[in-house]
């Protein structure tokens, strides 16, 4: 008996040990089930990727609190790089890079005045393949926000807005003047379907769409928000729409059916920002500035106080977040922005902006921080960080031929004849789109000297020559100018430069440039144009190594063009051109504008992407105006010039 009780008190002690393990295993399931409602709720989205997304119904919601893209929450991480700021060659490497800090969304921005640089001449192909841009993104699993402006800002010339606008006397940018909207039209009527396939429910990584860009910081037309929204509406957008503001107008830059987002850089005015927000809705700063731009005469910007707090802080709020930038790059050519305030200052050819990823594309210390930040926080480890690419350093280049600027007119084509001042958008070429960047050429005759008067009409520096000898320069500051008093007629000429059109604020309509109203000499207008359009494209570039130019004198006459080779004997790399002892111009490569440079500085140093040299001879042209130095350096890191934080 006591056996047989010992035996069902150890069955029922097995038993109950049993129920025991099967309730602690019951529980331990139920702890996985929560854990994984709680990694759902939170960190789902991260499998939610372009190329694992096969049932797509829904698209990115922004009817709650946070965003969901099929049911799921979802929260924004991206980054703002623009195609036409890359070599098109290096658009994956940025991508990748772009994906080993974590993001899953990229938001580029789309500048019609490339796409469109005459009217109804459109270009979507080689650097400025759109198409290209959002099938590479999608391929490598990156969301895509677009920025389709028309108006984009982002420190370009006229906020993207093409300069043939402004022929019009009366045009109204921004605005639902019948002139502007109808270029804007024919535009969109371009470019939107060539995106509608890569919209996310077509299969493509595009889930959101910004309707213009910080308009409340303009606001100058009521109904001009609604015509952007109903213009990219009717033309089959479908994907979530948004708008972008910052403190200067957020309640005024909004538009119905569209999802407010801000900008800013500082987290107490961004939270400050934040509670002007619709309720009920997901939260997205889609700028929070990670740097700063530049302009020539200041100091390279650079930020980094705070910048981890404030990103951390935004996360744990659950507040999506979009770096801009994460890859500045170049302002390649002419097509910097400026800035009027009172002031007019024009940005300089880089647009490093102190962002996590360099001008040339290479890791900075705010890319680790930002990755360790973002790996702790989506509890994973993040995909291997691309290899850094190498930079070269190449033999000092002596310059030895060049020609003068006079000399090289003949290579232009016929110049224009006025008896008043043409502005350069409206002077009769292009396909009476003008001329949109550049110097342009003013001759005329005088025959006494006396006070020049600028009246304030050069846009917006002038070099002025009798007889092709400088005798000084022109521009917002300086609007007089002593001519000497000689007997006879004499050359007077003036070179003037487009050094940017303004970008954001309220001028933009007042952004035509050349010599836009009479000069006076002796309170007398002058008269008698010879005009010449120095647009300096690649065809032009390219014509001095088919012509005779002339051994380097002593002393050269300026303005000129300065020619050398640079030989590469291996696979070409990257490199940085530094022109020692040089004043102010413009350097090509291959026939390829780099950009701007200038002593003043801050930048010190013209990025020379590898994809445009190639092995062999390479032709380095320098459009000098004032100074020449006797060499070209190429250095293997870049010098942008004297740091101030922000």
């Amino acid at each position: 008996m006591l056996k047989l009780l010992a035996e069902k008190g150890s069955k029922s002690m097995q038993i109950i040990a049993l129920r025991r393990e099967h309730v602690r295993r019951i529980g331990f399931l139920l702890l996985i089930v929560v854990a994984l409602i709680v990694y759902r709720l939170r960190f789902h989205w991260l499998p939610l990727t372009p190329t694992r997304m096969y049932s797509r119904k829904l698209g990115l919601q922004a009817d709650r609190e946070y965003f969901q893209l099929e049911g799921n929450k979802f929260l924004i991480l991206g980054g703002s790089m623009h195609y036409f700021r890359i070599p098109r060659a290096y658009w994956t490497d940025r991508m990748l890079k772009m994906k080993a800090l974590g993001l899953n969304t990229l938001t580029t921005y789309v500048p019609w005045n490339l796409h469109e640089p005459q009217k109804g001449i459109f270009h979507f192909k080689d650097n400025l393949d759109l198409e290209a841009y959002l099938r590479l993104a999608n391929d490598l699993d990156l969301w895509v926000i677009l920025r389709p402006g028309p108006y984009i800002c982002s420190e370009w010339d006229l906020g993207g807005l093409p300069s043939w606008l402004l022929r019009d006397e009366n045009m109204k940018l921004r605005t639902t003047y019948a002139g502007f909207t109808d270029a804007v039209d024919n535009f969109f009527d371009e470019l939107i379907p060539k995106v509608i396939p890569f919209q996310y429910k077509e299969g493509g990584p595009i889930i959101a769409v910004q309707v213009e860009n910080e308009y409340g910081g303009y606001d100058k037309d009521q109904k001009y928000m609604n015509f952007v929204y109903e213009a990219l509406l009717h033309r089959g957008t479908s994907e979530l729409f948004m708008t972008s503001d910052n403190k200067d107008g957020l309640s005024k830059g909004s538009v119905a059916g569209a999802l407010a987002t801000i900008n800013f850089q500082k987290l107490d005015s961004g939270m400050t920002l934040m509670k002007n927000l619709e309720p009920g809705k997901p939260k997205m700063v889609m700028e929070y500035w990670s740097g700063w731009f530049d302009h020539w005469g200041g100091h390279h910007h650079i930020y980094q106080e705070g910048i981890l707090n404030t990103i951390a802080a935004l996360l744990n709020k659950g507040i999506s977040i979009n770096l801009y930038m994460f890859h500045g790059g170049t302002n390649f050519g002419f097509m910097n922005g400026a800035q009027d305030f009172g002031t007019y200052i024009a940005d300089v050819t880089s647009y490093d902006y102190d962002a996590p990823l360099s001008e040339a594309g290479d890791y900075t210390e705010k890319y680790s921080g930002i990755r360790e930040l973002y790996s702790k926080y989506l509890g994973q480890e993040l995909p291997e960080q691309p290899a850094v690419m190498y930079k070269s350093k190449y033999a000092t280049l002596h310059v030895k031929e060049y020609i003068p600027l006079w000399d090289a007119l003949s290579q232009l084509e016929k110049p224009i004849k006025s008896e008043r001042p043409i502005n350069m958008e409206n002077l009769p070429i292009n396909h009476d789109s003008g001329q949109a960047y550049g110097y342009t050429l003013y001759n005329t005759v005088i025959n006494s000297g006396g006070l020049l008067d600028s009246m304030q009409n050069v846009r917006d520096r002038a070099q002025v020559f009798v007889d092709g000898v400088s005798i000084g320069f022109l521009d917002y500051k300086n609007m007089e100018l002593a001519i000497s008093v000689a007997t006879g007629k004499r050359n007077l000429s003036l070179l003037v430069e487009n050094r940017g059109r303004v970008n954001y604020g309220d001028k933009l309509d007042d952004q035509r440039k050349g010599l836009i109203g009479d000069i006076l000499l002796n309170k007398e207008p002058l008269k008698g144009f010879t005009i010449y359009p120095l647009e300096m494209k690649t065809s032009f570039i390219e014509s001095f190594s088919a012509i005779q130019l002339n051994p380097i004198p002593e002393n050269p006459t300026f303005p000129g063009f300065f020619y050398g080779i640079l030989h590469v004997d291996s696979l070409p790399y990257d490199t940085f051109v530094k022109l020692k002892g040089w004043t102010k111009g413009v350097v090509f490569v291959n026939g390829m504008n780099l950009g701007r440079y200038w002593e003043i500085g801050p930048q010190q140093t013209l990025y020379l992407p590898a994809p445009w040299l190639q092995h062999g001879n390479n032709e380095i042209v320098i459009f000098e105006e004032s100074k020449a130095g006797k060499t070209v350096e190429f250095l293997d890191e870049p010098d942008l010039g004297q740091a101030q934080h922000v």
